[in-house]
């Protein structure tokens, strides 16, 4: 049985860690660690974790765990990801956004080209059941060689706009993107918060693969609403056009229309969430046992995405279509900061 751990508990996500190991059968959750003491012990009581640590690195030593799911700031990943190199961590799942700005993605990729720690980041859609069934149908060739994609989130880039990225690699996951031209708008979300999770309120990205595939991203107000009403995080979407037809998924339901063919239905966006995070879970379980088993969240495919949104804004501030890969220049949010306010 794999030993799980989660560094930091605030908020719904930790939550939803913890709930998903009701469906993970090869792993249990052993130990969980936060600076808070009392949400500490108010988390390890309801989920009833056997251990709970104030000092996460305390808790790889004593516990030795095989799994640590990160669920901090992004201010701290590249510390977190160090500390288990250190302690000989096998695995890390981490919350996106998988950084900030070109400094610490720089950084982390150093890491990661050194590192035995397996890495994967947090995008549990990716395993939500209905997109699941989508993005094999997609890879399958049920709507025939892809021709464009569309996908889009309510929230800022750092918030969702890592999801609605790494959803347009789950479709189209052989290509690799050449080039962006972006555009971003407000400031709000570059003010200082705890969470760090800094990007401009809107941004609108074209991005070029090497497989002649078009994307366009959308985040913030640009994105467009897929119910009406409803809070500013439950607009996520994706749609995939190819020659025979179409999917499209929302986190409120599905849509497909291939060779004439039109067939939609609904889910409860809470359900896939469980069964997503905890299927998320147990690829990692899996390349934990096989080296060969590469986690599709991993960490390279991560830091390609997060390129793309370093890379919009690059564009956004230069004005011009910036080249894939590329080496950000420096502090970028500061630069969007003064060129926003």
């Amino acid at each position: 049985m794999i030993k799980c751990a989660i560094i930091g508990v605030s908020g719904g996500r930790a939550r939803g860690l913890a709930e998903a190991y009701r469906h993970v059968s090869r792993g249990r959750l052993v130990a969980v660690s936060s600076r808070q003491r009392d949400k500490l012990e108010a988390f390890g009581s309801a989920f009833g974790v056997p251990a709970m640590y104030t000092d996460y690195r305390e808790m790889f030593e004593r516990e030795r765990p095989d799994l640590v799911h990160v669920n901090t700031p992004p201010s701290v990943r590249l510390e977190i990801f160090k500390a288990a190199e250190a302690a000989g961590v096998p695995a890390v799942l981490v919350e996106k956004p998988l950084a900030i700005q070109g400094e610490d993605y720089l950084a982390i990729q150093a890491f990661a080209r050194i590192s035995r720690v397996k890495i994967a980041v947090n995008h549990q859609l990716h395993f939500h059941p209905r997109r699941n069934l989508l993005q094999r149908q997609v890879r399958d060739g049920a709507i025939g060689n892809l021709r464009f994609i569309e996908a889009s989130a309510g929230m800022n880039p750092a918030y969702q706009g890592t999801h609605a990225l790494q959803a347009i690699s789950a479709f189209n996951p052989d290509a690799a993107p050449l080039d962006v031209f972006g555009q971003v708008s407000g400031a709000e979300g570059l003010a200082e918060t705890p969470r760090h999770h800094y990007a401009p309120d809107e941004c609108t990205g074209v991005v070029n693969f090497d497989n002649g595939v078009s994307a366009l991203l959308r985040c913030g107000a640009v994105a467009p609403r897929v119910i009406v009403g409803g809070t500013i995080n439950v607009h996520k979407r994706i749609a995939v056009y190819g020659e025979r037809g179409f999917v499209h998924w929302t986190m409120h339901g599905w849509e497909t229309r291939i060779d004439n063919k039109h067939e939609r239905g609904e889910h409860v966006y809470a359900e896939e969430d469980l069964l997503g995070q905890a299927a998320m879970t147990e690829a990692m379980i899996d390349w934990l046992a096989d080296d060969t088993a590469v986690h599709p969240l991993n960490i390279e495919a991560a830091l390609s995405d997060f390129s793309v949104i370093l890379g919009i804004y690059e564009s956004a501030l230069s004005r011009s279509v910036v080249t894939l890969p590329f080496s950000p220049s420096p502090d970028l949010v500061g630069k969007l900061r003064n060129a926003l306010a």
